[in-house]
């Protein structure tokens, strides 16, 4: 598969004028990272996949005025994906007549999810240069860890290895900082 050279921004404005092939190309590029990330904060697949759903619905009805932090919408989607998670989790339990729980999360405004993933961004920039590619091509552009060790010339399970111990130390940098 060809690297593909269309910029977010550019799928971002199309989508703005209504082209329904950008959101295609759009959910081409980052449903799986998405759905990987649902799979996170929620248990059930009809759950994981109405909350990707919603998050490409959000993305087409805000794409005219949405502003992108960086160069890719990946921050933006995963900051949606979270705060539709957030709300079907309310939905079910108010369903259930239960009271929310007093810890429960209320969605992030848009400036504090920025200032977090600025953070995670500086994390990843400070690896050393092959493992910051590999964060990059899977973390943050949503490529598969097949695709990223074809740029990289590395094998699969090397790229694997490489995810999973950046994934660790940035848990531990996590659980340390409080960021």
């Amino acid at each position: 598969m060809g690297v593909t050279t269309e910029s977010d921004e550019a799928i971002i404005r199309a989508m703005a004028l209504g082209d329904k092939g950008a959101l295609a190309r759009a959910f081409d590029r980052y449903a799986a990272t998405l759905t990987r990330y649902a799979w996170a904060l929620a248990d059930d697949r009809m759950d994981v996949e109405e909350i990707v759903q919603d998050a490409f619905l959000t993305l087409w009805q805000r794409a005219a005025t949405l502003e992108l932090p960086a160069d890719t919408m990946l921050p933006w989607l995963l900051v949606v994906c979270r705060n539709h998670a957030l709300n079907a989790g309310r939905k079910r339990i108010k369903h259930r007549g239960d009271e929310l729980p007093e810890n429960f999360p209320a969605p992030e405004d848009h400036s504090e999810a920025r200032e977090r993933l600025r953070w995670v961004r500086d994390e990843i920039a400070a690896l050393p240069e092959t493992d910051r590619r590999i964060c990059e091509l899977c973390l943050l552009e949503g490529r598969s860890y097949a695709e990223a060790a074809e740029a990289l010339g590395l094998s699969v399970g090397a790229v694997t290895q490489r995810v999973s111990r950046n994934r660790r130390r940035l848990k531990k940098v996590v659980m340390h900082d409080e960021h």
